[in-house]
């Protein structure tokens, strides 16, 4: 049989088949495996993560809903904000309602590849840690505008992983929902910039006195500076730093090509602040806010015009704080207040109620009750006149004792029989005490002091007549306003483009000439002369309180009552003050200076 033999052609080479070999596919195998199962787990327990996460998140469409406090804006009589309170907000505005520099200072500054991220940008992240790292301070923020928008319409200030998870989703879904531009007109009308101004056309008012719409590159810029710090760059108290920071994103939009280096340079030059208000007036904002509660809705937002006038408010300021830190702080005081209120209507405009203001601050003008001393005698020497005596009548002033109490006169001089008119001059204690005696006692003083708006508790004893009932700066004034306007009694007001209280009959308008008349007399030949102001026609009352530790001047001159008061929290005594001595002449001093 024959034997047949396999050949291989000439040139072709064996190849030996390599069967797999089960020992060491095994492990690989198992690794596999256990990253597929590991890689499912972890998927799975990042969903878990994030769907706890985000079982709490708010509700996202409330990104159109705004929450804030409502807004008070205080005009004075003129027309200009002085004040304003709770959160202020302008007009929503799209991206093609505002000038173009003002978008693009914000991307500058804030996110400059805002137009091409999904929301998080890690390159800006690096960029600006880098950037932060050179300049040793913050200059660059990492995180992104669509960010912003989600911790600050939705989120707390919290720094916890919760809040950051949070805000991740929340950037997502924004990113997923609006686009780009929606996203940064979300951004512009919301955030916060400082003074109570919320998004860019309320901080445009509040700032430059401006709707966004007309901003300047200057201010578009200053306007960008502010997220990163709203309450430290506030151009109204840190014009400095808002000017600097402004000058940095006009340089961060020259190097992004927004604008040119010599645009930059410009507009650089251009940064000027108005100055500071030079008045403060806080302590009347807060009495008109405080009223405004009675007549506004509640979560209502306004813009109120007040009775305040400016040239009062600001000399009535300078000249109690030059005061106190001059003579005043030699004489041992180390507060006062002061009011200027309209004669014929109430209308208040003017209201110091301490040496300095912080807000809230106590306002000694409205809130304070101190003894008048006698500034009170006014209603004694009006019930008098009621009674049917005159100016001309004539009162004893002589040593004189009720019960076991025994009033005596200022340095102890009596000066027998005097007018009516003179004694009020002179301020002389015993002819008060002998007044109130004669014209209807305790009752009828207390009645006239009521009939013109004193609604404080009185002493029910003689010494009524001397002042001892403690009253406040402001409803005293306003009481003295009958004696000027023909004898109508006046509520103190501030708000005028809302209803105020009229003034009432209350005097007979003779009686009210008569008073007044012997208030000139005060200014011309008593206690009170140093009141007296050249070209002006001045009438008045001196107060001073046992121990020096009041001291009060109320007058009338063009058509105004001002009232003064000085004195210690402490009820400390000063040093020999008195009323026709420092508060005199800071009521001359500030009729001078308005």
């Amino acid at each position: 049989m024959p034997q047949f033999r396999t050949s291989t052609p000439e040139g072709a080479r064996t190849r030996a088949i390599a069967l797999p070999h089960r020992g060491r596919a095994k492990p690989r195998f198992r690794l596999l495996r256990w990253g597929i199962i590991a890689a499912i787990w972890s998927a799975v327990g990042l969903a878990s993560v994030l769907l706890w996460f985000a079982r709490d998140l708010p509700r996202p469409e409330s990104a159109l809903d705004a929450v804030r406090r409502p807004s008070l804006v205080l005009q004075d009589r003129s027309g200009h904000v002085f004040a304003t309170y709770g959160d202020i907000v302008g007009d929503p505005l799209r991206l093609n309602e505002l000038p173009p520099s003002l978008p693009a200072a914000i991307v500058a500054v804030e996110d400059r590849r805002f137009w091409s991220h999904h929301g998080i940008d890690l390159i800006g992240i690096a960029r600006a840690a880098w950037t932060d790292l050179m300049a040793r301070r913050v200059v660059q923020g990492g995180s992104t505008i669509t960010q912003q928008v989600a911790k600050n319409l939705f989120l707390s200030n919290a720094r916890t992983f919760r809040r950051k998870v949070q805000e991740l989703l929340l950037t997502l879904w924004l990113e997923h929902t609006f686009s780009k531009r929606e996203i940064l007109e979300i951004y512009l009308n919301r955030v916060y910039l400082g003074a109570g101004a919320w998004g860019v056309d309320a901080a445009s008012r509040v700032y430059f006195g401006v709707p966004a719409r007309r901003l300047t590159l200057w201010q578009a810029a200053v306007l960008a500076g502010l997220p990163r710090a709203p309450s430290r760059l506030n151009p109204r108290v840190n014009p400095a730093g808002a000017a600097a920071r402004a000058k940095e994103v006009l340089a961060a939009m020259a190097d992004t090509g927004a604008i040119t280096q010599a645009q930059a340079q410009d507009a650089a030059s251009r940064i000027a602040f108005p100055p500071p208000p030079a008045l403060a007036a806080g302590w009347f904002a807060d009495w008109v806010a405080e009223q405004s509660q009675a007549l506004l809705p509640p979560n209502y937002d306004a813009v109120l015009r007040t009775t305040l006038d400016p040239r009062w408010q600001g000399a009535a300021e300078q000249r109690l704080v030059a005061l106190l830190e001059g003579p005043g702080a030699a004489a041992g005081v180390t507060q006062g207040a002061v009011v200027v209120l309209d004669a014929a209507s109430g209308a208040v405009r003017a209201m110091v109620g301490g040496r300095d203001y912080r807000g809230g601050s106590y306002n000694r003008a409205v809130a304070a009750r101190r003894q008048p001393g006698s500034a009170f005698k006014v209603f004694t020497w009006l019930a008098a006149l009621e009674s049917g005596q005159t100016p001309e009548d004539m009162v004893l002033d002589a040593p004189i004792r009720v019960g076991r109490w025994s009033p005596a006169n200022f340095e102890h001089r009596y000066l027998g029989e005097v007018t009516l008119e003179e004694a009020l001059a002179q301020s002389l204690n015993s002819a008060a005490v002998r007044l109130l005696l004669s014209s209807g006692g305790v009752r009828a003083v207390s009645a006239e002091a009521a009939r013109l708006g004193v609604t404080d508790k009185l002493p029910n004893d003689a010494s009524i007549a001397l002042g001892t009932g403690e009253v406040g700066l402001l409803e005293l004034s306003a009481a003295y306003a009958s004696f000027f306007n023909g004898g109508f009694r006046v509520t103190p007001w501030g708000i005028e483009n809302a209803p105020h209280p009229q003034p009432i009959p209350a005097i007979d308008s003779e009686q009210a000439a008569m008073m007044a008349r012997m208030l000139a007399t005060v200014v011309s030949r008593g206690t009170g002369r140093a009141a007296a102001v050249p070209g002006h026609e001045v009438a008045g009352k001196t107060g001073t309180t046992q121990d020096f530790r009041d001291a009060w001047f109320i007058g009338s001159t063009d058509g105004v009552i001002i009232g003064v008061w000085l004195g210690n929290d402490d009820n400390r005594p000063m040093k020999g003050v008195i009323g026709g001595g420092p508060p005199a002449r800071l009521f001359h001093d500030i009729v001078v200076a308005r």
